[in-house]
């Protein structure tokens, strides 16, 4: 089965015009046609964007379903990342990932795991946002991949881990995952797409990682007018051929 999926670092809806908008963010998505959308930097409840549940007014706008997980709580505000599809789902996990204990004031960061089914195999899916600081995103990579995410009996068949992961592919911490999953990007015939800053991407932080039985068909991040202006990030889409076969997630 075919299925397409987005990483988007949607900086709030606020774009490189400093509009805020989340129709336009949503017609972004919209237009790449994609199954399975997953999302980070939405505001829940802030009043600094007015107060709408970003989360839940995407998916709407997109006619899909959302989960949602706060890495941070400001008094009763929320900002996180969230995992929209419409698509039948279940919500498996969602957690916090290490941060910096010496470091105070570090951002909260932290994980989101559905699994989405593709016609009787599922999908495992898991969204993140890692933190800016090396240490500390080599602390939330050994955690993904530890027992309590990758490593357990239940992330199992066909997988994806994206996100913006804040490390390029010189990273220590990109090679950590790419130790246990494989980067949708490598390897392919064309070159790979970079997607910060969305007026001139030249850094790749936002990756698709896989496993277990999956090819990779396509790879296209829009560099559209309304994709450039919409967030400071654009989006990677990736389209992916899902086996009806099960294997092991943990061999790239």
């Amino acid at each position: 089965m075919k299925v397409r999926l987005m990483t988007y670092n949607v900086h709030r809806c606020v774009g490189g015009d400093r509009k805020l908008d989340v129709e336009r963010v949503a017609e972004v998505i919209e237009a790449c046609q994609v199954d399975i959308v997953a999302l980070q930097e939405l505001d829940v409840g802030r009043r600094r964007t007015n107060g709408v549940d970003q989360a839940h007014r995407l998916a709407e706008l997109l006619r899909m379903r959302s989960h949602f997980h706060p890495a941070m709580h400001v008094e009763g505000e929320r900002y996180g990342d969230a995992i929209l599809t419409a698509l039948p789902e279940r919500l498996v996990k969602t957690g916090s990932l290490p941060g910096l204990p010496r470091l105070p004031g570090l951002e909260p960061r932290g994980a989101l795991w559905v699994a989405v089914d593709l016609g009787g195999v599922e999908l495992q899916v898991i969204n993140t946002h890692f933190g800016l600081v090396p240490k500390e995103q080599q602390a939330q990579a050994a955690a993904l991949i530890g027992e309590s995410w990758m490593a357990s009996e239940a992330f199992d068949g066909p997988a994806v881990l994206l996100g913006d992961f804040n490390a390029t592919p010189f990273s220590q911490t990109y090679r950590m995952l790419t130790a246990v999953m494989r980067d949708a990007q490598a390897g392919g015939p064309k070159a790979a797409v970079a997607t910060f800053p969305s007026g001139f991407p030249l850094l790749r932080i936002d990756h698709v990682f896989l496993a277990g039985a999956i090819t990779v068909t396509a790879v296209e991040s829009p560099f559209d007018p309304r994709s450039r202006a919409a967030s400071d990030h654009l989006p990677l889409v990736v389209e992916l051929e899902i086996s009806a076969a099960r294997s092991s997630p943990a061999a790239p």
